[in-house]
């Protein structure tokens, strides 16, 4: 089984580029050239530099002494959350601005829904001196303010999405008009495993950087590259696809990701995609989406603003389809109660994100001497006014 994109931009049944003819050159463009661009020794080079010296790469494979007493395993967590910017969005943003140069593009477009990739966004931009907007759900602009104002102090014009449900839905499909808009000086990058062929693939080599070092960091303690089991939360799935990259071939290796059940799978306030979800097309690729009867896309929910999304990477549509990762989800009660757990017993506050698989320890059941990595995807600064609000 094949769990890498084919040269049609295909995961199996899932991925393609369903796009409006006017985006048709840029997206030809960058599939043309991404490859070529990425595989150069120079870039390699150069972002390899940058990930070091300005995003804080390697980020350490942490053993969680008291978390893992507590579960009665070996739990590693994968510090993307001490990265500058605090996920792992700045890997993507970092190798996407790259390519932009390489194409001579000079306006750079963003959609964010936690405000983590746009804060990555904007701090590449403003890292490289081009223009940066970014979009952004009216809902998400509320519950993430520090993340707006971040933004904002970087030098990035954040404009309000207020269709629909106003959150990240809303925001990419505000991106794509713009695209179309300013289809020669734009490139829009975006934030995570989904959008028509080569994103998927590019923002999952540009994240697979994560299983790479966990691959690395495992070898130096253990003399064994793989982990028994590898945890991480989906709403589009970019940190997961980078935590599972270099895995997907190893069928010893179990492959957990976990979604977000909102307030209960069928209370019709979740974003389970992969229980909720049939075979459709959003934002220019054929995924799984939570749609009705008739084709509308049914509103998100979650918690965490990061994994309020109605659809799925398809890479991870593929996952699921094949059985090669299984799909859980968390609710929001367990979500929160994870994150509480975590900072108690190891003095570290996750992300809301990183909480949903965090949660799944509770459920896992793994033995005494098994390896499970958690991809700590983000830290929590963003969230404290969530947590503050729910503290009992």
């Amino acid at each position: 089984m094949r769990y890498q994109v084919n040269k049609k931009g295909y995961y199996g049944n899932f991925g393609g580029a369903f796009i409006p003819e006017m985006l048709v050159p840029n997206v030809e463009e960058l599939r043309n050239h991404y490859l070529k661009i990425i595989s150069s020794k120079g870039f390699q080079k150069e972002l390899g530099s940058l990930l070091r010296n300005y995003a804080g790469r390697p980020t350490p494979l942490y053993f969680a002494k008291r978390l893992s007493e507590r579960y009665k395993a070996k739990i590693f967590l994968k510090r993307e959350d001490l990265l500058h910017t605090g996920a792992h969005k700045i890997n993507n943003t970092l190798g996407q601005i790259l390519v932009a140069k390489k194409l001579g593009k000079t306006r750079i477009i963003a959609e964010t829904g936690a405000g983590q990739h746009g804060v990555a966004t904007a701090t590449v931009c403003a890292l490289m001196g081009l223009e940066c907007i970014v979009y952004m759900g009216e809902v998400d602009i509320e519950r993430q303010a520090p993340n707006v104002a971040r933004m904002k102090m970087l030098g990035a014009k954040v404009i309000p999405a207020k269709s629909g449900s106003r959150t990240l839905k809303d925001a990419t499909n505000e991106a794509i008009r713009d695209w179309i808009n300013n289809p020669v000086d734009t490139h829009y990058i975006i934030g995570s495993v989904v959008g028509p062929h080569p994103y998927p693939d590019m923002v999952a080599r540009f994240q697979s950087v994560i299983s790479k070092e966990i691959k690395k960091e495992l070898k130096s303690k253990f003399k064994k590259e793989n982990p028994d089991y590898v945890i991480a939360c989906v709403g589009g799935g970019s940190n997961a696809a980078g935590a599972f990259y270099h895995f997907l071939d190893n069928k010893k290796v179990k492959l957990i990701a976990v979604e977000a059940a909102g307030k209960g799978i069928h209370s019709g306030h979740s974003a389970a995609t992969m229980v909720l979800g049939k075979p459709g097309i959003i934002h220019g690729s054929k995924t799984l989406l939570m749609q009705t009867d008739d084709g509308q896309i049914t509103e998100p929910y979650s918690i965490s603003a990061g994994l309020d999304y109605p659809g799925v990477g398809p890479v991870h549509a593929h996952l699921f389809k094949t059985g090669r990762a299984k799909f859980v989800s968390a609710t929001d009660e367990e979500a929160l109660k994870a994150a509480y757990l975590l900072a108690k017993l190891e003095g570290i506050i996750p992300a809301l994100e990183s909480a949903h698989a965090l949660a799944y320890l509770e459920k896992l059941k793994a033995k005494k001497n098994e390896i499970v990595v958690v991809n700590l995807s983000g830290r929590g600064d963003k969230d404290m006014a969530t947590y503050i609000n729910k503290m009992e």
